[in-house]
């Protein structure tokens, strides 16, 4: 790549001295010299010309001087590297120079050696503010798309750390959250585009903020469901008890939502929250031309049927025992022993709660109820219809009371 330099000065004799002693340089195509004869002069090729890397100019000239010229290339948006040239009695000029923001200077008569010199580290100076300011621009660029995924404290790490993310996978601890909104679907089809539109992208921000402020990554978003990772890209040792705070607060900021538009005359179904925690396979997989960072494994699955398992419970979140055992001091009522599609053994679920939900009477009451389920008592019966004339709204007693009128007994629940 050529270096261009401009060379401001009024002796006549200067651009043929330039010319010869750097010949070589310009032949190959190293450098290539533009002069002016004063500032004023200058200022008119530098406004004709995009490409000039570097200015080099005399104190003293007619018109407009040296340190006026300085000034004027100060206060441009590019702000030119210069060197200062003038006489060595004019030491006082030069200070000035320098403290204007001149990167260097050259005393007179020229030394065309300690010229070549002082360009050449002054070219080095400004590749390397170009490679700073180029990696600036691309770090803004990788922020801006890294934001769409991951929580933005994430996002600006993995942008000045690239390397930090593995596009090749690699096998992670993480806890696995999968949302959906009841009956969103069908809503699209009875809604006007102009009602859809903003009411997507309301709730899509609610949403993610949530997530994002709980550390979570967006890996997914596939008309109102998302699907969201703890645990990777970067290593999050406490995932499980981030993903159990993010979906509690997920879930009272949907069912804020649903009221609002409500409001409006928009009747919303409930959003559903499933996690799993376990190993997974993470990394880039979108073959080579998108960026796909996605995650695949047992956890995975089985937090997207957790989630489609809170339809058939009445619950509003569902969590596998793995999130459960990695929470300390977790808080939730036992739902049952799931028999999942496609899997043999049952797995223990819980749906969780806040603390002071926990603390509630009528959780305490439920956790007997469940007691005698488990054990197969003849009382489980009485337990959890007097609970559901306590709290008739309380869809999980519903369910359960409902397979026992049925004839079921145990905590064994397999799910369509």
């Amino acid at each position: 790549m050529t270096s261009t330099i401009l060379v401001v000065d009024d002796e006549p004799d200067l651009e043929i001295l330039v010319q010869q002693k750097f010949r070589r340089q310009i032949r190959d195509g190293e450098v290539r010299f533009l002069f002016a004869r004063d500032g004023a002069e200058a200022l008119d090729v530098l406004g004709n010309c995009d490409s000039v890397d570097m200015v080099v100019s005399d104190i003293n000239m007619p018109r407009m001087d040296g340190l006026t010229l300085l000034e004027k290339i100060q206060e441009a948006d590019d702000q030119l590297s210069t060197v200062i040239v003038s006489a060595y009695g004019d030491m006082a000029n030069i200070r000035t120079a320098m403290n204007r923001g001149a990167f260097d200077f050259l005393t007179k008569p020229i030394d065309f050696t300690d010229l070549e010199t002082t360009i050449n580290r002054t070219l080095r100076h400004i590749a390397r503010l170009r490679e700073a300011r180029r990696r600036q621009i691309s770090a803004e660029r990788a922020h801006a798309l890294l934001s769409r995924y991951f929580s933005p404290n994430l996002a600006e790490r993995l942008a000045s750390d690239p390397d930090s993310i593995d596009l090749g996978g690699q096998r992670r601890e993480i806890t696995s959250l999968f949302t959906d909104m009841a009956g969103f679907t069908s809503l699209v089809e009875t809604l006007e585009p102009e009602i859809i539109a903003p009411l997507l992208n309301d709730y899509l921000g609610v949403m993610t903020d949530v997530a994002f402020a709980h550390g979570g990554t967006v890996v997914k978003i596939v008309g109102d469901a998302l699907h969201v990772l703890f645990g990777a890209p970067a290593e999050q040792p406490d995932h499980a008890s981030r993903a159990v705070a993010c979906a509690l607060e997920l879930d009272s900021g949907a069912q804020l939502f649903r009221e609002r538009w409500r409001q409006k005359g928009v009747v919303l179904g409930e959003t559903r929250v499933g996690l799993h925690a376990g190993s997974a396979i993470v990394g880039n997989f979108g073959g080579g031309r998108y960026f796909d960072y996605t995650a695949y494994g047992d956890a995975v699955n089985i937090a997207a049927r957790l989630e489609a398992a809170n339809k058939q419970l009445g619950t509003r979140i569902c969590v596998g025992k793995s999130v459960a055992d990695r929470v300390p001091g977790f808080k939730g009522r036992p739902v049952g022993d799931l028999i999942l599609r496609g899997r043999r053994e049952p797995l223990r679920a819980f749906e969780p709660l806040s603390g002071e939900a926990q603390d509630d009477s009528a959780t305490q009451a439920y956790l007997d109820a469940f007691e005698k389920l488990e054990a197969a008592d003849p009382a489980a019966t009485a337990a959890f219809a007097a609970l559901l004339g306590l709290r008739s709204d309380d869809q999980l007693v519903s369910f359960h009371l409902k397979r026992l009128l049925n004839g079921a007994t145990g905590v064994g629940i397999m799910l369509d």
